[in-house]
């Protein structure tokens, strides 16, 4: 369920200072690890490149809704099915289907590291990473 930013907000601060700089170290250092995990696999980087912002189709959800658009947004935009797939091709022998999930996870990692956080449903521009956008911007009432 997609949580509303004004809930959040009113009881605590957006993301600011070390913990908004040690995040987005999390992604740089996600996004660098699983380059080279990528580079390890073999696989060809126009397939990297042809499917880095395959994500990013789930974008798509906000045609429906604020609402649908941050559920399905976050649904995939989370490290949970990238890594329980990368799991998956381990224990299963599956190595084709490692690559796939590398490059799923870097993209998360490079929207962490560039301010892109997961959405609430009062619009995208509102992340769990911190307001995108208009910093002095208000809220929606």
């Amino acid at each position: 369920m997609a949580t509303s930013v004004n809930t959040i907000l009113r009881s605590s601060a957006a993301v600011s200072g070390s913990v908004l700089t040690l995040l987005r170290l999390e992604g740089l250092a996600v996004a660098a690890v699983t380059a080279v995990l990528y580079a390890r696999t073999g696989a060809s980087w126009w397939l990297f490149a042809a499917l880095w912002l395959t994500p990013d189709l789930s974008m798509l959800g906000y045609l429906a809704g604020s609402c649908w658009g941050a559920r399905t947004y976050n649904a995939v935009h989370t490290y949970v099915v990238p890594g329980a797939l990368a799991l998956s091709a381990l224990f299963l022998h599956a190595p084709a289907v490692l690559p796939f999930a590398l490059i799923w996870a870097n993209h998360i990692a490079v929207d962490r590291l560039m301010g892109y956080g997961l959405k609430y449903s009062d619009g995208f521009g509102f992340t769990h990473l911190g307001r995108l956008g208009k910093r002095n911007a208000t809220l929606p009432s």
